[in-house]
């Protein structure tokens, strides 16, 4: 993510950012920069709610373009939600540099727990444990109610940088392969 007021480091780190409290022109970037140029982000109305040193929260609402067939929350939509959390706070919580590396999903176990109740759904991601490559993360999604309706292993990759496969016009080379 470029930087802004308000998502800098502190003296002790990275800080905790709750979105909400960023002036609203900031607010608007957070959002359009993890919708840009990710059509799927955009679609499933992905937004973060917070970033942290080792963590961050990403909201989903529950809608029916995130939906399967029996108009329930597709477990795609919910691993969507999860990787782009979890990638979130391996971006923010290791040595990832943007524009000379890449992040990767290795890998992504969901456990799928319950339906949710209310209009929205929450995935914290928590960076657990940093190697020279290789990036894990826990993650919990939780609806309104906080109710746990899933949960999920996730290991991220740090690699060299990766080339587009199909470059689009205004992503530029720095940006996060999230």
């Amino acid at each position: 993510m470029s930087e802004r007021p308000g998502l800098h480091d502190g003296p002790d780190g990275p800080a905790t950012v709750r979105i909400t409290d960023l002036p609203e022109a900031d607010q608007e970037f957070v959002r359009t920069e993890l919708r840009r140029n990710t059509p799927l982000h955009h679609l499933l109305a992905l937004e973060i709610i917070e970033i942290g040193a080792r963590h961050a929260i990403v909201s989903m609402p529950v809608r029916e373009e995130a939906f399967n067939s029996t108009a329930n929350l597709h477990g795609g939509a919910i691993a969507t939600l999860i990787d782009v959390a979890a990638g979130t706070a391996a971006a923010r919580g290791s040595g990832f540099r943007p524009g000379e590396q890449s992040l990767v999903t290795a890998d992504l176990h969901v456990r799928y727990l319950g339906r949710p109740h209310g209009e929205m759904v929450y995935a914290r991601a928590e960076v657990i444990k940093v190697g020279r490559q290789l990036v894990i993360v826990d993650c919990r999604v939780t609806d309104d109610e906080e109710r746990i309706i899933a949960s999920a292993d996730f290991s991220m990759m740090i690699v060299p940088q990766r080339e587009a496969l199909r470059p689009l016009a205004d992503a530029q080379p720095h940006d996060p392969d999230l």
